[in-house]
């Protein structure tokens, strides 16, 4: 089981320091670092939700867009055995090739 939280789109994987005895959170899916931390799950979750709301702020305040973790566009290289099996599977069972490869990743990713 994955230790997450959500908040306004964004993820953040949870960590437990055991040598600092706190709940250490970073968010996932962006390349800018966002992180925060606490010694209980809701003073965490309010520093997560703070982290995210800074994160937006400071963007806006530097003229940039903030990052979202993924776009809805994805492109992945596989083997053409793997390519050809999948397309095979999607045509069977009367799918384009990208909505049972959705299919596929929401079901693998237990969204």
């Amino acid at each position: 089981m994955m230790n997450a939280m959500s908040y306004k789109g964004y993820t953040a994987r949870i960590d437990y320091d055991d040598a600092d005895r706190i709940f250490v959170g970073r968010l996932a899916g962006i390349r800018d670092i966002v992180g925060f931390h606490a010694s209980s799950v809701d003073a965490l979750q309010a520093a997560f939700h703070e982290s995210v709301n800074d994160y937006v702020q400071a963007c806006v305040k530097l003229g940039q867009t903030p990052q979202k973790p993924a776009s809805g566009r994805l492109m992945l290289r596989v083997a053409p055995e793997i390519h050809s099996a999948a397309l095979i599977a999607a045509q069977t069972s009367g799918k384009s090739l990208n909505q049972w490869a959705a299919n596929a990743l929401q079901s693998a990713a237990r969204v």
